[in-house]
């Protein structure tokens, strides 16, 4: 993860500053030192601190970054998160990468945590999906953890999960897992998405570790759920949303994946403030 971090601030900063911050270098001093405070200007879960304090530490290793808060505090409106003194020009140039990171961050673990909340008292975990922003994959699910949840598979190369055009493709439920088996090597999971009973039974037929019921109702989940019982692990996905998560955790599934953890969630509101 580290190396990956490591890239992303790096990408980050070069598209932001490019050949130079005209508007700093029009009118701040050369040399001037400044302090700054990080501030929450809502209530949220905070994650991604020590993301921030890497931004500015890849501009200028002399700036002093003291974390106020760790990640998975909650905080409130006008609380101070971090402060920072150094150079006030590489403040200004990685103000807004470090905000960027920092608020996406703290707002995939505050929707995860609501989620989590959500489902408290059932058997059910909540879970992410593949459904995170490119290039920010290993920030989105860290923040997920932080939030309580759990991850999915990290990519499409390490986890088998068996969705409806491959189906299609394959020729149905039975052809594409059998073949699976004698592709992939047993330390590897095959989950096989289904949208009704039959397809459920298809999948208890061939094996499935894991069976995932696809954007069906509450009473065709529990019904999936008593027909699987121990079988194969249970995943509930599709039309998951903070109405009906508990609904559907009542059902008995054992996962409930939540799109929406990553790919639409709502940034939480940070403010750098020079003082």
């Amino acid at each position: 993860m580290l190396f990956e971090v490591d890239e992303i601030i790096t990408r980050a900063l070069r598209e932001d500053i490019g050949t130079g911050d005209v508007t700093t270098r029009a009118t701040v001093p050369p040399g001037r030192q400044a302090r700054a405070q990080l501030v929450a200007k809502d209530d949220f879960v905070l994650c991604g601190i020590e993301v921030a304090r890497q931004v500015f530490s890849r501009l200028d290793s002399d700036i002093c970054f003291e974390a106020l808060k760790s990640d998975g505090s909650r905080v409130g409106r006008g609380e101070v998160l971090a402060w920072l003194k150094g150079d006030a020009a590489q403040l200004l140039q990685g103000e807004r990468v470090a905000l960027n990171l920092l608020q996406r961050m703290s707002g995939i673990a505050t929707t995860t945590a609501a989620y989590v909340a959500a489902v408290a008292g059932s058997n059910a975990t909540i879970v992410d999906t593949r459904k995170t922003m490119p290039g920010l994959r290993v920030l989105d699910k860290y923040a997920v953890r932080v939030g309580g949840g759990q991850n999915h598979r990290t990519s499409l190369y390490d986890g088998v999960l068996i969705k409806e055009n491959h189906i299609a493709a394959a020729g149905g439920i039975v052809p594409a897992v059998q073949r699976a088996r004698t592709q992939v090597p047993h330390t590897l999971k095959i989950e096989v998405e289904t949208r009704d009973l039959d397809e459920v039974r298809q999948a208890l037929e061939v094996g499935a570790d894991i069976i995932m019921l696809d954007n069906m109702n509450l009473e065709q989940m529990r019904e999936a759920v008593t027909l699987i019982s121990d079988r194969a692990l249970t995943e509930a996905s599709g039309g998951v949303n903070l109405d009906r998560v508990a609904a559907i955790a009542a059902t008995g599934v054992r996962l409930i994946s939540v799109g929406a953890l990553t790919h639409s969630v709502r940034a939480a509101d940070i403010s750098l403030l020079f003082t």
